[in-house]
């Protein structure tokens, strides 16, 4: 495999892992697991089942950890759009719940806290 294999999650680099990839094997940076149906050459989710193997066992949950004999790390895993869009999604989410308030997520949420427990005084 000539090209690094990156997290299919987060993107970073996973050259510290010793291949084939255990079942269990998790990504340095944001601990997800690696050995899933997203991390797979064989991963396509426009087609029924998601998986280019025929012979394959379904997987329902596509981003678990699972134990298909066929899983093949793929260096394309990582797409930046779908992580971009994420995070965008994640970022409204948050200002959605932080009363319009920019800052610490941290302090964001003790207030909330704050608020809710003074409902009940």
């Amino acid at each position: 495999m000539s090209e690094t294999l990156a997290c299919w999650r987060c993107g970073a680099g996973l050259e510290a892992l010793s291949l084939p990839l255990s079942r269990l094997d998790e990504c340095p940076e944001c601990a997800i697991h690696l050995h899933v149906c997203r991390m797979c050459i064989n991963f396509a989710p426009t087609i029924v089942r998601a998986c280019r193997e025929d012979d394959a066992e379904e997987v329902l949950e596509k981003e678990r950890s699972n134990f298909c004999d066929y899983f093949q790390p793929s260096a394309a895993a990582f797409d930046r759009d779908i992580a971009a869009a994420d995070q965008k999604a994640k970022d409204e989410l948050q200002s959605l719940f932080s009363n319009g308030e920019a800052g610490d997520p941290d302090q964001a949420e003790a207030a909330d806290h704050n608020a809710a427990d003074d409902l009940f005084k």
